[in-house]
């Protein structure tokens, strides 16, 4: 009954009041953004729910920076001040719950992650997909960006396979956590997370 019904409730309800409390901090970031970077926000397709595909919103925290090949310069190089800021504190987030409110995403369930990456998932990597994709989730409270593709799709499926309101509930706390101690941002190679290339 939770994972059907409640679960969708809950996440349009507790959606809509953060949008409007958060509102303040939600026009003063693209306000900064906008200043420092020329942009505040950023869109790209990932797939959702049965792999269908939606347009995902964030705060953009970094430039759009080119070097002379014509390449976006590495993401060290393009991540701004206020853009690390942003990014530790998860404020990048808030734009999904739009997302969540349009019903193509969830407040938790497994991150969505890049269209190119769907032939690279195994058989069972691929149930991660078996509900919405989340804000946070079972693999961001265990690791985020720090652990290894392998173990963070291992996490994906176990939400999946055990979803109901008290693991929900424990992520939301643990969340709140990763958040304040600013836990897991970034690989131990890479200032966001590598890039997967299947198994």
């Amino acid at each position: 009954m939770y994972k059907h019904f409640f679960k969708r409730a809950i996440d349009l309800t507790v959606a809509l009041l953060l949008v409007v409390i958060l509102s303040p901090v939600l026009l003063l970031v693209t306000l900064l953004l906008t200043a420092v970077q020329g942009s505040a926000f950023f869109s790209q397709p990932r797939p959702g729910k049965h792999g269908r595909i939606f347009n995902i919103t964030k705060f953009k925290s970094m430039t759009d920076e080119k070097g002379p090949d014509g390449e976006l310069l590495p993401d060290a190089d393009r991540l701004t001040r206020i853009g690390l800021f942003v990014r530790r504190t998860s404020l990048d987030e808030i734009p999904q719950l739009f997302n969540v409110i349009k019903g193509d995403m969830s407040l938790i369930g497994p991150r969505p992650l890049l269209v190119s990456y769907l032939p690279l998932y195994s058989e069972e990597q691929s149930k991660r997909h078996q509900v919405r994709p989340g804000i946070t989730g079972w693999a961001q409270v265990n690791g985020r960006n720090a652990i290894s593709w392998p173990r963070k799709l291992e996490l994906d499926v176990y939400y999946v396979e055990h979803l109901n309101f008290i693991l929900d509930v424990r992520i939301v706390l643990l969340t709140i956590k990763k958040i304040v101690l600013s836990e897991g941002i970034s690989s131990e190679t890479h200032v966001t997370m590598e890039h997967f290339k299947g198994n």
